[in-house]
């Protein structure tokens, strides 16, 4: 048998602790699959008159990177439409730019935005500073959370809001002294009302901006993302994009099932477990059982200074416990968004009473304040515990001045993040971005979670640097943990014989460089299913 394609590097990095023999230089794949592992000579037979071979001078092939959390569809489309607002740390700067995109556009056209940091606003935000720059325009922008939006008056009067509308999860239309609202618009149901009046994006419009973004993902080193969401237009944006080639890495998607929805809403999401392109498939479900503490829908054992984060998403906790049920008796493994201490402690109990699944672990996700006591919960009950150590160093101070500190008190911030903790306490920490709310290069994620703070930001104090990690540990968080958490480590997250060929090729070993030079270790290549994408000119971290 001869291989398709042989790769040829300085060394062969398994990241799983695992020893198969001698140090390895190079790897033969055929079919799709890794069918052997070794230096140059022992492979040598393999190669045949229709054998690609890529040489690697000095290079280091690693298990493919894993975001084991995104939402590369819509937050393809936000950044695609909308303006970007990373970087803008005033109330003045947001408004210069809202100026600037305004001076390009038709007057009567929405501006939507992303990133929008609510520290900006003295006090709670509210969209009515957008007026006085932007009359009678269409604002909308999404904090950085991506639970909340801010928006004009003009906005808020498109879209019907009055401050009175109900909602079945901790939704909100934040109202004013005078029972007006605001225009800070509060989780899912209430921020549909907004986009239910955005100008639509066409299929083909759409598929291009996630295909842009794709793109620039893999040349950062990822061979595979989990998208934790699959509302339309995902399904068209996937087929689309393989009709016209392939997606340039692998999507696993794991669609939302809303706070308090029905049995039948259940079977329709059951229903859509297996569908599949060649790039992507639906396995899983997620859940999203609090909101976020930066905007006060988190759910925590005691209330926040502001009297909230103290209730759950699913009004109905009988309704999360029978959905957690529906979906492990069918064998579904399920994401729960928790980032409360509560939420998590509700969490992880109502996983107990359903059990594992047969097809992969249940997951829960962010985790960003945790108690002591339930440190050792995760290992114990097989739950993996994926984190998004980016929100910390990136989203919160050191010093505790940012919004998210503040609220919830330095006694619960203090507990923020906690990757070493949860590894030293024997659990699977699987890692992710939440792209498009985290940087999306991995490179830059996987060194933050070493240093504890922004790499590019060396005089910014670290955030509670006592939970660092090894580079070792970091980039198994995206290789084995990442494969364990899809109930793939026999074909994912390993480079050995059998399993599938999705691999990344750095110009150096990171596992040899400090955590500061990471974001510039190039991508040489990555390769999905066998199949070698080449990545000239990534020496530079991108965001």
């Amino acid at each position: 048998m001869h291989a398709d394609v042989i790769l040829l590097a300085h060394h062969v990095e398994n990241l799983t602790g695992e020893t198969t023999g001698p140090p390895a230089n190079a790897v033969a794949i055929a079919d799709g699959r890794i069918i052997s592992v070794g230096d140059a000579s022992s492979v040598a037979p393999l190669r045949g008159p229709g054998t690609a071979v890529h040489e690697f001078p000095g290079a280091a092939i690693l298990p493919g990177l894993t975001d084991i959390h995104a939402h590369p569809v819509w937050g393809s489309i936000e950044i695609g439409r909308g303006l970007d607002l990373s970087g803008a740390s005033t109330l003045a700067q947001v408004c210069t730019r809202l100026t600037e995109t305004a001076d390009a556009r038709p007057t009567d056209e929405w501006i939507t935005g992303y990133d929008l940091d609510v520290n900006v606003f003295d006090g709670d935000p509210a969209g009515s500073v957008f007026a006085e720059h932007l009359p009678g325009r269409p604002v909308s922008l999404m904090t950085r959370d991506a639970h909340a939006l801010v928006v004009s008056p003009r906005a808020v009067e498109l879209a019907g809001l009055t401050g009175r509308e109900t909602f079945t999860d901790a939704s909100s239309v934040e109202v004013g002294p005078d029972g007006r609202p605001t225009g800070y618009v509060v989780e899912l149901q209430a921020m549909d009302l907004v986009f239910a009046h955005y100008p639509e994006v066409p299929v083909d419009t759409a598929a291009a901006y996630v295909r842009h973004q794709l793109e620039q993902l893999a040349r950062s080193g990822l061979t595979g993302l989990h998208a934790l969401d699959f509302a339309d237009p995902s399904e068209a944006v996937y087929r689309h994009i393989e009709e016209h080639g392939d997606l340039p890495l692998r999507i696993r998607c794991s669609p939302l099932v809303p706070a308090d929805s029905s049995p039948e809403v259940w079977q329709e999401i059951a229903g859509l477990q297996g569908r599949r392109g060649r790039r992507w498939h639906v396995e899983g479900a997620k859940f999203m059982l609090d909101g976020t503490a930066d905007n006060g829908t988190a759910w925590f054992d005691t209330p926040d200074t502001h009297g909230e984060n103290r209730q759950p998403l699913w009004r109905d906790l009988d309704a999360y416990r029978a959905a957690m049920r529906f979906f492990t008796d069918r064998s579904i493994p399920t994401a729960t968004h928790a980032i409360g201490d509560r939420a998590v402690r509700f969490a992880l109990r109502v996983i107990e009473e359903a059990g594992r699944t047969a097809r992969a672990p249940h997951r829960i996700e962010h985790i960003e304040s945790l108690p002591d006591d339930l440190l050792g919960r995760f290992a114990e009950l097989d739950v993996v515990a994926s984190l998004q150590p980016v929100h910390g160093t990136r989203h919160t101070r050191a010093d505790g001045t940012d919004n998210w500190s503040r609220r919830i008190g330095p006694d619960r911030a203090a507990h923020g993040w906690r990757t070493r903790d949860l590894l030293d306490h024997g659990a699977v920490v699987a890692l992710g971005s939440d792209w498009p709310i985290g940087p999306g290069d991995p490179r830059i994620g996987l060194a933050d979670c070493q240093l504890r703070r922004p790499v590019e930001e060396p005089r910014v104090a670290p955030v509670q640097p006592e939970q660092a990690v090894s580079a070792r540990e970091a980039y198994a968080g995206m290789t084995a943990a990442a494969a364990y958490a899809a109930g793939a480590s026999g074909e994912l997250g390993r480079i050995a014989p059998g399993c599938l060929a999705d691999l990344t090729v750095f110009a150096a070993n990171p596992l040899g460089l400090a955590p500061e030079a990471q974001p510039g270790n190039a991508v040489l290549a990555t390769v999905v299913g066998g199949a070698v994408q080449l990545h000239p000119n990534t020496a530079k971290g991108r965001s």
